[in-house]
């Protein structure tokens, strides 16, 4: 078993993450950055899968891998229907899915159909994705909006924020499905979910819906004047969907989607950085005092990570707020190539039996 090698792969819009474990240890890791004018001859997502593909494998070859030892290809899951927590084999249903692009176009999409045909390519090796974004364990309460015709859907950082929570409840000793837990991701986009044993049975909308602004996506807007704005004539759809997500959050107010540039400029006396950066985690810590009202103020722990956590400045805003509904412990950053390859090596050990979409 320790020789069987297992793949990750996690594309990105402007880049595509690849891993290679033998067990639980990271034998080879690199993040592959694409120029814009690489990416631009490809009208369509999906038309971007042999180039991808191509450069995974050349880059594992040249990293003196041997492909045969692969055993087990786990893929970034990306926009398909709404799914329970968990890893899930490629079959031609997702396949299916993760092509036509029904649910929506991402580069995520190409995580597993990469990792079908790379895993068809070689000797008894298998396909999964794990812990999409679309993973919906929702309450049906938590699915009212205020109108039949806008209800509330689960998107959100499903992969780390579970990786996360699991991480934590193993630090002391105690089960996931034991707890209750508000997870927060800050990253390009922010989630805060509640997890309640085991559970995300309420998020927010991190893709292009509601919550925390971030800093490149608005979060949610005052809806009156979103209807005025979108029907005053003077923007276009694609303008307006731009404004929600890409152009929206700090981007908007400050020109730029780094939150460290932010943090900088603050520390330089920019009044106007520091004020946007402060509403940032003013909005967080809100959005998790009314995540701890589903868990009915029953919480083992607030949990934060995310690149943004990595700011001392803008997580102690967010814990002044919050720290009397449960104590806060801090995961800066991300580790999904971790989190994909571990899914991969418990189905490897037999840990897990994969689920069929």
């Amino acid at each position: 078993m320790s020789e069987s090698l297992i793949l990750a792969i996690n594309p990105g819009s402007t880049s595509t993450k690849i891993a290679v474990f033998q067990d639980s240890r990271s034998v080879f890791m690199k993040n592959l950055s694409h120029k814009t004018e690489e990416l631009s001859k490809f009208k369509k997502i999906s038309e971007q899968f042999q180039f991808r593909k191509d450069i995974i494998i050349e880059e594992i070859d040249s990293a003196g891998i041997s492909l045969d030892a692969i055993k087990i290809v786990v893929g970034r899951g990306g926009l398909v229907r709404p799914i329970e927590s968990g890893v899930y084999s490629v079959n031609e249903k997702l396949k299916k899915d993760l092509l036509n692009s029904p649910f929506g176009e991402h580069a995520s999409n190409l995580g597993g159909l990469i990792a079908d045909d790379i895993a068809r390519s070689l000797t008894e090796a298998r396909a999964f994705i794990v812990d999409p974004v679309v993973v919906d364990e929702l309450d049906d309460i938590a699915r009212i909006s205020g109108h039949p015709l806008l209800e509330r859907v689960s998107i959100f950082h499903a992969l780390n924020q579970k990786a996360v929570a699991k991480a934590h409840a193993k630090s002391i000793m105690k089960k996931y499905e034991d707890l209750n837990l508000i997870v927060v991701h800050l990253g390009g986009g922010i989630s805060v979910g509640a997890h309640r044993k085991g559970k995300v049975v309420d998020v927010n909308q991190a893709l292009d819906g509601d919550g925390p602004f971030s800093p490149e996506r608005s979060g949610t807007l005052p809806v009156g004047a979103l209807a005025r704005l979108c029907f005053s004539g003077k923007y276009t759809k694609e303008q307006v969907g731009e404004m929600i997500k890409g152009e929206g959050g700090m981007v908007a107010y400050l020109g730029t989607n780094s939150a460290y540039e932010v943090e900088q400029k603050m520390l330089a006396g920019d009044k106007k950085a520091g004020f946007i950066f402060e509403a940032l985690a003013y909005q967080v810590a809100k959005e998790i005092g009314a995540m701890s009202s589903v868990l009915k103020c029953e919480v083992d722990a607030i949990l934060i990570t995310g690149g943004i956590a990595y700011s001392k400045w803008c997580v102690n805003q967010i814990i002044e707020r919050v720290y009397k509904i449960a104590p806060v412990h801090v995961y800066p950053g991300e580790d999904e190539m971790q989190a994909l390859a571990m899914a991969g090596l418990a189905v490897l050990n037999r840990e897990i039996e994969p689920r069929e979409y």
